[in-house]
């Protein structure tokens, strides 16, 4: 990392001190008083936090997050705990590394001059990436992308909107709306996949004939409840919303319908035209007075 982007991570971060730096030297510093040792131990002079934490990704991708603590990346490394602390000062602040690094090393060509096909790319390397480290998708919702890596990588896909005389705002607002279309499909795929695997577990042991036989009796109670009719024809459609070999298909098509709906709100764009007007209904005619309740005879 450039020590210049040392001072480029958000202060609102649980992990951060007002001086990270300072603070973790000064830890380091009190430990080698106590040491007696005035020197970096040599197995810490030969990591770098780099190297720390691509192993840490590493152990993400193929275990989980939950994986990761400092013991077992120093274990991967061949190293002391206590040398991972030279470079990073918590596991909270890895863990920030870890989620800096991977949003913002995804690959994003220099601005192209057309905003939709940077867009395009943008969505597309973003998604490839979550499905690349899945472990992502359960920190997205509660830890900042805040790091330097990240900032520059907005500031790249800012620059695509670069001679279009947008307001920054607007072209932060669709950089995030790109962004958030690919979380939630992103999201709904890893859905997908998991249910793939829990319905293997749930037929393990039954053959291709009993399991169909399992779903085409599902499928009867539902068409035989009266209540589904579309559904229903879905089913005798043979169409199943949730096929893996349909997945990028349907996210081609929800990417393509937002950029269209983007594009129809830039200036100097037509604007979309709107659907006929719908002649209000015909006001219900009058019912007929009802008769009379018959009197009641006063009380005697």
């Amino acid at each position: 990392m450039d020590p210049d982007d040392e001072d480029l991570w958000a202060p609102f971060l649980a992990s951060r001190t007002p001086d990270r730096q300072a603070a973790r030297l000064r830890a380091h510093a009190r430990e080698d008083q106590r040491r007696g040792q005035a020197h970096l131990p040599r197995r810490a002079a030969a990591l770098s936090r780099d190297e720390i934490v691509r192993v840490a990704i590493a152990v993400a991708d193929a275990e989980g997050a939950d994986a990761v603590t400092m013991r077992r990346i120093a274990r991967e490394l061949n190293a002391g705990t206590m040398s991972l602390y030279w470079h990073i000062a918590s596991k909270e602040e890895l863990l920030d590394l870890m989620i800096d690094d991977v949003q913002g090393g995804r690959p994003l060509p220099d601005p192209s001059g057309n905003w939709r096909q940077d867009m395009d790319q943008l969505a597309r390397n973003t998604r490839q990436s979550l499905h690349q480290h899945p472990w992502m998708m359960d920190f997205l919702g509660g830890r900042p992308p805040a790091g330097p890596k990240s900032l520059r990588f907005v500031e790249r896909a800012l620059a695509s909107f670069d001679g279009l005389d947008l307001p920054g705002s607007m072209a932060m607002d669709i950089v995030s709306t790109v962004g958030t279309y690919v979380m939630g499909a992103v999201l709904r795929e890893v859905q997908e996949q998991n249910n793939e695997a829990h319905r293997d577990q749930q037929f393990a042991g039954l053959t291709e004939d009993e399991i169909q036989t399992v779903i085409a009796e599902f499928i009867e109670r539902i068409r035989a409840t009266g209540r589904y009719p579309k559904m229903a024809q879905l089913l005798d459609d043979n169409v199943d919303p949730d096929a893996a070999d349909t997945r990028d298909a349907r996210f081609e098509f929800g990417l393509a319908c937002l950029l269209d709906g983007i594009a129809a709100r830039l200036p100097g764009h037509a604007a979309p035209a709107q659907p006929p007007a719908t002649p209000p209904p015909a006001p219900p005619s009058p019912a007929p007075p009802s008769p009379a309740p018959p009197s009641r005879a006063p009380a005697g």
